[in-house]
């Protein structure tokens, strides 16, 4: 779990970078830039609820992430980044909470990543004033499509890789396989 953290601490501050890229080109739409991505940001904990099956699993490895992208890699979202780092770790677990760490379909992941940009979207738009602005909804289906796409299908992609190559061969995922439900090991 820390290992996945530290990694995806790193691939998030990369994130920013292309944020700020995509801000730049997008010109005065600049600002929806953050939603088209952040599902980007949601991806770790459905990564690591899958692998390691646990509770809070996903919510740690998203603040372990968070941590390395603001202590570590200077990120400029700041110290807040901790604070969205636990609540869109809470709503990216809480499909695989609700199946009790057991069930792992496409549409599990896709529910992942649909509350985990919908927990941290009401967030940021308290934080940030959005819903005073007409383009709130625009916002938010960005940003949903964004986390189901990219912080939930995709997150299902990476396990099943991950689980070709043999490197999960000692977890749960590899021997249930990520679509099917979690075998009890004999004591």
């Amino acid at each position: 779990m820390v290992m996945l953290g530290v990694v995806f601490g790193f691939l998030y501050w990369v994130l920013v970078q292309a944020w700020n890229l995509l801000a730049v080109l997008m010109g005065p739409a600049g600002d929806l830039a953050q939603h088209v991505l952040l599902g980007g940001w949601l991806i770790v904990a459905p990564i690591a609820v899958a692998i390691i099956r646990r509770p809070f699993v996903g919510i740690i490895a998203e603040v372990i992430a968070s941590v390395v992208e603001v202590v570590f890699l200077g990120s400029p979202v700041g110290p807040l980044l901790m604070v969205a780092a636990a609540i869109q770790g809470a709503g990216s677990e809480l499909p695989f909470a609700l199946g009790r760490y057991r069930r792992f379909g496409w549409a599990r992941f896709a529910v992942s990543g649909l509350l985990g940009a919908g927990f941290v979207f009401c967030f940021s738009a308290f934080r940030f004033d959005w819903f005073g602005q007409d383009i709130w909804p625009l916002r938010l289906a960005l940003q949903l499509a964004s986390g189901v796409v990219l912080g939930g299908l995709l997150a299902r992609v990476v396990v099943d890789a991950l689980r070709a190559t043999g490197v999960l061969d000692q977890f749960t995922a590899a021997r249930g396989g990520v679509g099917v439900p979690a075998q009890r090991r004999e004591r």
